[in-house]
């Protein structure tokens, strides 16, 4: 799977072919369907794990109960995690998840819009009650999520600023921006 998201971050899904990937694990390409079925299924299982850890995420801080604003902070901190956890699975779930074939794309973006839809939520409660800007909540939510896509391409452990001060600037911004 490493492997796989190596060359789909790489290379691109497309230009990775099963030959490749059985070149990087060291197997011929013949063991290695012994193993997978397919680079799709591959795809897939990186894309879906990766969903469900984004739902899991945000199943956790819906619980939790806290007010909108600290909710924003708990997700921004989320996509972080899950950023820097495992930077190259996260690339192709960002990048190449267009190339799932039906039925599992159907269902990935029924997942996707799950999550999208509950932080949509989050945004329109801090917007009832006041506590942020009355303004386009998906166009908040999409510059959030946005505003969090370099972060698995740049951050490196030890070499760049930490996750923590990253995550306290990022929410300092976004929530300058939304908040009354």
């Amino acid at each position: 799977m490493e492997a796989a998201a190596k060359l789909f971050r790489d290379r691109g899904y497309s230009a990775t072919s099963m030959r490749d990937l059985a070149k990087a694990v060291h197997l011929q390409a013949s063991s290695l369907y012994s193993h997978i079925n397919s680079k799709q299924e591959i795809l897939k299982d990186i894309c879906f794990q990766n969903a469900h850890r984004f739902l899991a995420g945000i199943e956790q801080i819906e619980k939790e109960g806290r007010p909108p604003r600290e909710q924003i902070r708990q997700l921004i901190f989320l996509h972080l995690d899950v950023a820097t956890s495992d930077a190259t699975s996260i690339t192709a779930f960002n990048d190449e998840w267009r190339h799932l074939e039906e039925p599992d794309l159907g269902q990935f973006i029924n997942l996707r819009k799950r999550y999208e839809n509950r932080f949509l939520a989050i945004m329109q409660q801090g917007i009832a009650e006041g506590t942020f800007k009355d303004m386009d909540p998906t166009i908040s939510m999409y510059t959030i999520l946005s505003s969090l896509r370099w972060v698995y391409d740049w951050y490196q452990a030890g070499k760049t600023t930490s996750i923590q001060d990253i995550g306290d600037q990022i929410t300092r911004i976004v929530l300058a921006g939304i908040e009354k």
